[in-house]
């Protein structure tokens, strides 16, 4: 049998090991190096202190990825962590010689081409199911989610959202009297039959959104920003739009996917996680372009079919965020930009036809149904 140089030899001959370039085993049990004795006949024998400690067929071998100085090897009949690296040419030269399949585990320059390729299909694949396949998906499921459970999913989110801004409720009953006499009058202009709560609260932040379900809030910073009756009555048809289509609830369902959906049906989710990210995802999440787009078609047919322009609700969104609107939740969180909306409302501005939806001093007493709470 031809056999390699040892480390023994090598010390015993005088040359450095690192200068022989011995053999050195790893038995796959332990990490201890293994300076061994290669021997190469019917198979490829490893020897350490003049006893075989593993034969490896020619057959088995595989090369392992390492430098280009490096031979290591692994073995697909021994143990899966055993491996042997050789640094010696000529005894690497021999190896490769013998061993018919060394290669064949090893990333050829076109399988790197073709898993580069794959990998690139892979996340093209995965974008693509992120913007066309997730919200087909919550087109389709949103027709199988009844109106109690759209009804109950905005019911946990209610707590969420008036511990965030503060759980002052507007109850000046002259204020609440003209706010529900504004919803009223849109409701029945756009033949909404859906259940809607409206509520207004104290906070100074200009804002309105809906939550699913048909629970619409009026924050009072934004009635201090309007300048007449249009512009509220824009915005809370605009939310009205949201909750006809129902976008509240295909927001949830685009970001937590069906598996969300019946967790909370079959009480895998408790009512609180499900609170917290029901609240979450309609406050850091934005409707679609779509969305805005029909939301605002909304509102601008049901002020026409009042008589009314749509023109405020445009100043109305221009004047408080400009060029910001991204950065809030709501009406106020809208795409396309504000400038692009205002201008849609101005195009669709129509001369006044209809009565006014409230009078001065119904406009008044809404304009100061939270002025008490935020003293």
């Amino acid at each position: 049998m031809d056999s390699m140089l040892s480390g023994s030899e090598a010390e015993a001959s005088g040359i450095p090991p690192n200068t022989a370039k011995v053999p050195t085993y790893f038995d796959g049990l332990t990490t201890r190096r293994h300076t061994v004795v290669l021997g190469f006949g019917s198979d490829l024998e490893i020897s350490e202190g003049g006893s075989v400690v593993a034969a490896w067929p020619f057959d088995d071998l595989r090369a392992v990825a390492s430098s280009a100085d490096r031979l290591r090897l692994k073995c697909l009949s021994a143990r899966p962590l055993a491996r042997l690296e050789v640094l010696d040419p000529t005894t690497q030269a021999e190896i490769r010689l013998r061993a018919r399949h060394l290669d064949t585990e090893r990333t050829t320059g076109k399988q790197k081409a073709r898993i580069v390729g794959w990998s690139l299909a892979a996340i093209v694949s995965i974008a693509a199911i992120a913007f066309f396949g997730v919200p087909l998906a919550a087109e389709r499921l949103l027709p199988l989610v009844p109106v109690s459970f759209e009804r109950h999913l905005g019911d946990m989110a209610d707590n969420q959202v008036r511990t965030v801004f503060g759980g002052k409720v507007c109850t000046d009953p002259a204020g609440n009297a003209a706010f529900a006499k504004l919803v009223q009058t849109l409701r029945q202009a756009a033949h909404v039959d859906a259940a809607l709560r409206t509520e207004v609260l104290a906070s100074p932040i200009p804002n309105a959104f809906a939550l699913p379900g048909g629970k619409i809030y009026l924050l009072s910073g934004l009635l201090q920003e309007a300048h007449n009756p249009d512009e509220i009555a824009g915005v809370i048809a605009h939310e009205m739009g949201h909750v006809v289509h129902r976008d509240q609830t295909r927001l949830v369902i685009e970001s937590g996917g069906m598996a969300f959906l019946v967790g909370i049906l079959f009480g895998d989710i408790t009512g609180s996680s499900a609170a917290i990210f029901t609240t979450r995802t309609l406050f850091q999440s934005s409707y679609s372009r779509e969305a805005e787009a029909n939301a605002d078609a909304f509102a601008i047919d049901t002020m026409h079919a009042l008589g009314r322009s749509p023109a405020p609700l445009g100043d109305l969104l221009f004047r408080i965020t400009g060029d910001e609107g991204g950065r809030m939740v709501g009406i106020l969180a809208s795409h396309p930009l504000t400038e692009e909306r205002r201008e849609l409302m101005r195009r669709e501005d129509r001369p006044t036809t209809g009565p006014a939806i409230l009078s001065d001093e119904e406009w008044r007493a809404l304009k100061a149904a939270c002025l008490e709470l935020a003293k």
